[in-house]
């Protein structure tokens, strides 16, 4: 298992135990959110979402820039203005190449991450930053005979979410993600490209 890997795994087992106490801090804080009258972002929610994905800025007229379709899943937490939580999302990309040497280039089919929130609620808009572990399906294209692989890294973003309704939500969101070196053959030459992405997306939530 690569250090990576590793790293997500770990995300994944400490959740957990993180989950439970962040859980009894937003219990102690209701009473305040019951006297402030103001919107109550905590709860679980569920929703999808559609982006641009590209390595540099995701400007939708690129021939490398794709699209993706996805879904997310999480729960929110609030304490006062303070809202927290966790969130996981998966994405099927179409058409996110990735140049490299000689032309060649790596297509990325099918994204997935696992990540914290944590933002300051201005009632019934929520401004966030997110931080996580994001991994992505490489496929070869031109003259590249390896690289069909999965690879990881860590992932940082920020967005901004408005509440439509008391259950309703949606949400514009920027994310990047560090890919570190990918592996590939080109040519009969091995090689490795320091390669990342950045995705812009739009998306609903509902909160149950």
């Amino acid at each position: 298992m690569s250090t990576r890997n590793l790293f997500f795994v770990l995300i994944a087992g400490l959740a957990p135990v993180v989950m439970p106490a962040v859980a009894h801090a937003a219990d102690m804080a209701s009473g305040y959110q019951e006297s402030s009258g103001a919107y109550d972002w905590s709860g679980i929610y569920g929703g999808g979402h559609v982006g641009v994905s590209n390595d540099g800025f995701p400007n939708p007229f690129s021939s490398k820039t794709g699209w993706s379709l996805g879904g997310q899943v999480g729960a929110n937490f609030q304490s006062g203005m303070f809202v927290y939580g966790a969130e996981m999302d998966a994405s099927f990309s179409n058409g996110t190449r990735h140049n490299i040497a000689n032309g060649a280039q790596l297509e990325r089919n099918f994204d997935a991450a696992a990540k914290a929130r944590a933002g300051v609620a201005l009632d019934r808009t929520l401004v966030y930053g997110t931080a996580g572990y994001g991994v992505t399906k490489f496929t070869p294209k031109s003259n590249v005979s390896s690289g069909d692989n999965w690879e990881g890294g860590i992932l940082l973003g920020a967005g901004v979410e408005q509440a439509i309704s008391d259950k309703v939500s949606g949400k514009i969101e920027y994310n990047h993600v560090d890919y570190g070196k990918v592996r590939s053959t080109v040519g009969g030459v091995k090689q490795a490209d320091e390669l990342g992405s950045n995705t812009l997306k739009a998306g609903l939530n509902y909160r149950f």
